[in-house]
């Protein structure tokens, strides 16, 4: 019987357990940290081996295989020591590909996953037997596991990426390439780049390649590595023969001989970010010969996500909004853009090595107060003293609201884009974004 040893207690982590279980594995799980009491109960209930706080070498050392949870850096002892012992490590959307032959679409960038594949999932689901997972819901070993759909909109971030080895989405569709994670690709952005483009490695010349042909970074990487499938690129700037572009105020996509044109109002997502995200959802849907109706209504009727740019609650005319998904400059960047009406901005947490720079003009033009929601907020405060007149420290969100409340006037924002990871005074960023929602109702 071989031997699968799950690093991680978490979503993935289990749902691999259970996959690898159910698939005959002698399976291990072990976690550095606690185990959250849901997930020991799903272990004991199978009655799969667990441990917790602790890595002990021979009962990791002997395994067959190793799925190596998303969070877990490849520097850590026990990882190094895996690879001295010519284990092979994988990730798990690597593991759960291998037991099932859905149509998958697989999404990734630095910015607007969530909202993507969230959306194409939501266009999908109306024609097709559809799962969605990855970064994101249920994990997707488990759904492959209990569910098994036809096809998968999986959500995947460069740490999983990271750990593939025959991995290969149908459908690859990549957003847009910006410094983030830095601090796990050794701070070498090349790195994270390469990182991000492995969704593509074993594609053929039979799948599909969608990506931001505005974004100057993939552009570049794609002239010096080719990729093997076929390339649908999207772009608000040019004109796209095959792929998706915008002519005369209308989303063109053409694929083949085939043309689904609709106009961009029918976007109920605000921002160009948006526009964007929407055309790759566009896109898939229509390689997958989803009803050009489907498609129009589902745009229409489609409201985001939470924590993204989420309207919280309107008090005094002043409305409050989360965007505590912003976990990355680049993110807050988009969010400072949509906004059209002076804003109180609360920003600060885990910085990742982030570059301000490129949010100065908005700090300028639309930012009337800065408040730093961090442990350490010094950063911060150097980089943006002298650019507004009011500028406030602390370490608590309900204070942090109480402090926008008194700041902002009729017609104002406020805007919680952190632009930080939240590990320094949040569980995560959802935690984070529930914790300003509760604040606000509480006004």
């Amino acid at each position: 019987m071989k031997r699968l040893v799950v690093l991680g207690g978490g979503e993935s982590g289990v749902g691999t357990a259970l996959l690898g279980q159910a698939k005959g594995y002698d399976v291990f799980v072990s976690d550095k940290g606690k185990i959250k009491d849901k997930y020991k109960h799903v272990l004991e209930h199978n009655e799969i081996a667990w441990e917790e706080e602790q890595h002990t070498e021979p009962k990791i050392l002997n395994a067959d295989l190793v799925m190596k949870s998303p969070g877990i850096p490849d520097k850590v002892p026990m990882v190094q020591k895996i690879k001295e012992h010519g284990i092979q490590i994988v990730s798990e959307i690597e593991f759960a590909a291998r037991y099932t032959d859905a149509t998958i679409v697989g999404i990734t960038g630095s910015n607007g996953k969530t909202t993507t594949a969230t959306l194409t999932h939501h266009i999908l689901n109306q024609e097709l037997n559809v799962g969605l997972a990855g970064n994101i819901g249920d994990s997707f070993a488990k759904q492959v596991l209990e569910k098994d759909y036809e096809n998968y909109v999986l959500e995947i971030s460069s740490f999983q990426l990271d750990d593939i080895v025959d991995f290969k989405p149908k459908i690859a569709v990549l957003l847009n390439i910006t410094p983030d994670h830095l601090d796990r690709y050794d701070y070498k952005f090349e790195n994270y780049i390469a990182s991000k483009f492995r969704i593509a490695e074993n594609q053929t010349k039979d799948d599909f390649f969608i990506y931001d042909a505005d974004d100057p970074v993939i552009v570049k990487h794609l002239e010096d590595h080719p990729v093997q499938s076929t390339l649908l690129p999207f772009s608000l700037k040019k004109i796209i023969e095959q792929g998706a572009c915008i002519e005369n105020e209308n989303i063109k996509i053409t694929i083949n001989n085939s043309q689904l044109i609709m106009p961009t109002s029918n976007v109920t997502l605000e921002g160009q970010h948006n526009l964007k995200n929407a055309m790759a959802a566009s896109t898939v849907a229509h390689l997958l010969k989803i009803r050009k109706q489907t498609i129009r209504e589902s745009l229409e009727n489609f409201h985001g996500v939470e924590h993204r740019l989420e309207n919280v609650l309107k008090i005094n005319r002043v409305q409050y909004i989360n965007d505590s998904k912003a976990t990355n400059v680049n993110a807050t960047y988009y969010a400072l853009e949509s906004m059209d009406a002076p804003t109180v901005w609360i920003v600060g947490g885990v910085d990742k090595g982030n570059n301000y720079e490129e949010l100065f003009p908005f700090i300028n033009e639309k930012v009337k107060a800065i408040i730093c929601l961090g442990v350490d907020n010094e950063k911060l405060m150097d980089t943006f003293g002298g650019m507004v007149d009011v500028m406030v420290e602390t370490q608590f969100m309900s204070e942090a609201v109480k402090i926008a409340y008194k700041i902002a006037e009729a017609g104002d924002n406020v805007l919680l884009s952190p632009a930080c990871a939240s590990f320094d005074l949040f569980e995560n960023y959802e935690d984070r974004g529930r914790q300003f929602k509760e604040a606000v109702r509480n006004l």
